[in-house]
């Protein structure tokens, strides 16, 4: 609280207050501590329990000493001011009568929902899914987050206005095309995230029983949430590897694990990382370091340095062939499941529109200084984009910054100019340009 200058501003992309409510915490103020966490942060409760916690990378006591629990304080903030009926419903004080289209209910079109609704425009929200969330509810394990947190944000949204609209497919082939969305709402704005999975193109790629991770964890969810098993899509009885040793393989170790299975193995093709800072990645950067969580704890082994360099089988598979590098040799893993969490490669357009959308190297959308997107047609409403679908596969804590600064953006443009609410971020924005 007494840093000099709080450098975990500039970790967070959000720019969340972070000495203002740590003191306020400390004052046991738990109302006005709310109050300036939600000031910049719609959603707490969530980069609370999933956000890996930038912010205190960059904290100065960082530079010789543990960094203060930034995380664990927003989440103890954001839960005792639900606990204590702080957190209500904030609908506008005036309408405005312009209607606006958000296609995609993940975090980052939430966020920017929320925003514009408080400002007064009509806000609807549709997402192709049974139910609001994106991968929040389907890609996140109800381990790491009970999706009732997610519900009991959206009663507040609903307070306020927002309507939702799920199992609405946007597209020349589904239920509204994005030119009918357009003339039908004076904005639209597209938060559709990153979903396409970047999946290895080995020998035997195409057997039974290897997948996408989401495919994997999406199913496990809908397991929970409808009570009905799903024995295809189950890890219970079998050799599970997992491809990639980031926070989806985890939740995959994890998920598999408490669905019985016989073994568990997560697999990093990149060498494994230190136990503290290394000097080529100095403070404030946000290292990579060798990282546990609550699911590791629980069971299953890693290895590092792990090229896969074919899938075994007759029409499933039955093995992982890989490469240890330092060892001249090659390895065969049992692997009856294998499951590739190697991240996304873009939002996938294909489903949007027969038009073409302009696009960056990373085959994300490309939007200019106003977060808008050059598709064209000048004769219906303009269309906006954020979120992943934007940066690509990227943390919660951006989607959620690039969601409220989309609507600050859209907001400004549709009043011609006028500036009410923040908008934190230019698009493609590093935290250290917030």
């Amino acid at each position: 609280m007494d840093c000099g200058i709080p450098f975990c501003h500039n970790g967070c992309p959000l720019g969340n207050l972070i000495p203002e409510w740590n003191d306020l915490v400390y004052q046991e103020d738990f109302a006005a501590a709310s109050e300036r966490l939600h000031a910049t942060n719609n959603f707490p409760e969530f980069t609370g329990r999933l956000c890996p916690a930038p912010c205190e990378a960059a904290c100065v006591l960082g530079i010789g000493d543990e960094p203060v629990s930034i995380e664990r304080t927003e989440y103890e903030i954001a839960e005792r001011a639900f606990a204590a009926g702080i957190v209500q419903p904030v609908p506008p004080v005036v309408e405005n009568g312009v209607s606006i289209a958000v296609v995609g209910g993940g975090p980052a079109g939430l966020a920017a929902a929320q925003q514009l609704r408080r400002a007064g425009y009509g806000v609807t929200v549709l997402d192709a899914q049974e139910k609001i969330g994106g991968l929040l509810r389907y890609g996140i394990p109800e381990f790491k987050m009970e999706k009732s947190i997610i519900d009991r944000r959206l009663t507040q949204m609903l307070d306020e206005g927002v309507e939702f609209r799920t199992g609405v497919v946007v597209g020349p082939h589904g239920d509204i095309s994005l030119e009918d969305l357009r003339d039908t709402y004076d904005a639209v704005l597209l938060a559709v995230g990153a979903t396409r999975p970047r999946l290895l193109d080995v020998p035997g790629n195409d057997l039974d029983g290897i997948l996408p991770a989401m495919t994997f964890l999406k199913a496990a969810n809908r397991v929970l949430e409808t009570g009905a098993p799903n024995d295809a899509l189950s890890a219970s009885g079998r050799h599970v590897v997992i491809l990639g040793g980031g926070d989806t393989g985890a939740d995959c170790l994890g998920t598999a694990l408490r669905q019985g299975a016989r073994s568990v193995t997560q697999l990093e093709i990149m060498p494994e990382p230190p136990r503290s800072r290394p000097s080529t990645q100095p403070w404030p950067t946000m290292p990579m370091l060798f990282k546990v969580t609550s699911a590791h704890e629980e069971g299953g082994t890693r290895e590092y340095s792990a090229v896969t360099t074919a899938f075994l089988g007759d029409e499933r598979v039955s093995h992982l062939r890989v490469e240890i590098e330092g060892q001249n040799e090659l390895r065969d893993i049992p692997a009856d499941m294998v499951l590739i969490a190697a991240g996304f490669l873009g939002p996938d357009l294909t489903t949007l529109s027969t038009e073409a959308f302009p696009t960056t190297p990373r085959s994300s959308l490309l939007v200019n200084d106003h977060w808008m997107v050059d598709a064209g047609h000048d004769d219906v409403s303009p269309l906006f984009a954020c979120g992943d679908a934007v940066r690509g596969q990227s943390l919660i804590v951006w989607a959620l910054a690039e969601g409220r600064s989309a609507a600050g953006a859209m907001d400004r443009y549709l009043q011609g100019g006028a500036a009410r609410l923040p908008e934190p971020l230019h698009p493609y924005a590093t935290p250290w340009d917030a």
